[in-house]
């Protein structure tokens, strides 16, 4: 038996139920993975906060988890190649990682990276995959200077170190308490508010490639929109509204291409942990049971880092 948060019905994790479940033996393409973490995401509430297509209650929290196989399926290899009992893993996307246990596509395990610690790897996939998303949808290239709205949040940082391999320049808002997070990164940062446009101009005469959105406020939108003249290269993961409205590009999960692109550059993700170019700051973590806290606190808008949740 494995304990497991489920959404039972629509609304905040208040609501939630931690609960024993069964864990299925694994079949044949299938592991089963001992979870000694599990990412904490904004998707993993905002998923279940309403009625959505396709998606019945009750309803296993959790997409992203760092473990240990306990069980493989017959002929069975994960993702990366291989694989026994006792293997450090890392699983992206899953359905369910709020667990102590779970079974799960081998398609979509991982070796991991002995370079990262479980809490970080089960912090690695989602937030870089849509980071390395939103560089691509938007074309960007070596020498291409960026403005990245949000640059300090688990994504922005993930595209301040992608756009670095990449040899772009990033001009990154922040609140002044993060800036030497974004330096850290190889950011160059600006504070938003009032002026922001002004600022992002100073910073950067020569002008602005492209606009990538991570935070949806209308002022990310209308700078974005006034510095970047070819619309196809705003894309925002924050501001559906907006791009609908104003024929720039929004990006999610959910989407196909999303799910295409994004399960390809895993493998490219984690070649990048092995080079030492791409890390994954984690700011708390919580024991599994305290799952609702975590993403109160989440919820608050600065957690300086990811947060994960721990089995033991």
């Amino acid at each position: 038996m494995a304990l497991t948060w489920i959404a039972t019905s629509w609304g905040d994790p208040s609501a939630w139920m931690f609960t024993e479940q069964e864990v299925a033996p694994p079949a044949t393409g299938e592991v089963t993975i001992r979870v000694h973490a599990a990412g904490v995401n904004p998707a993993d509430a905002k998923h279940v906060a309403t009625p959505r297509p396709g998606l019945q209650l009750p309803a296993p929290i959790g997409y992203e988890v760092a473990g240990v196989l306990t069980a493989i399926g017959p002929d069975t290899r994960i993702a990366s190649g291989d694989g026994a009992v006792g293997d450090e893993v890392l699983a992206f996307r899953v359905s369910g990682g709020y667990t102590t246990e779970l079974t799960v596509p081998a398609s979509d395990v991982f070796a991991k990276p002995a370079e990262l610690s479980f809490a970080e790897a089960a912090n690695l996939l989602l937030a870089g995959t849509t980071a390395s998303q939103m560089l691509h949808v938007a074309g960007i290239g070596a020498g291409d200077t960026i403005l990245v709205h949000g640059a300090s949040g688990a994504v922005g940082v993930s595209v301040l170190q992608q756009a670095t391999v990449i040899g772009a320049r990033v001009v990154g808002t922040a609140s002044e308490g993060r800036f030497a997070e974004v330096r850290r990164f190889g950011g160059e940062p600006i504070a938003y508010g009032p002026g922001l446009l002004d600022r992002a101009r100073a910073e950067a005469p020569q002008g602005y490639a492209a606009a990538l959105d991570t935070v949806g406020t209308d002022e990310a939108i209308d700078v974005s929109l006034a510095l970047v003249a070819d619309r196809g290269r705003i894309v925002t993961i924050a501001a559906p509204s907006r791009a609908a409205r104003d024929g720039f590009t929004t990006v999610n999960g959910g989407q196909p291409a999303s799910v295409a692109y994004r399960n390809a550059a895993r493998g490219d993700l984690l070649r990048l942990v092995a080079d030492g170019r791409l890390i994954v700051p984690v700011a708390r973590t919580y024991p599994l049971a305290e799952a609702p806290a975590a993403l109160a606190f989440l919820s608050s808008g600065h957690p300086g880092g990811k947060l994960a949740l721990l089995t033991e």
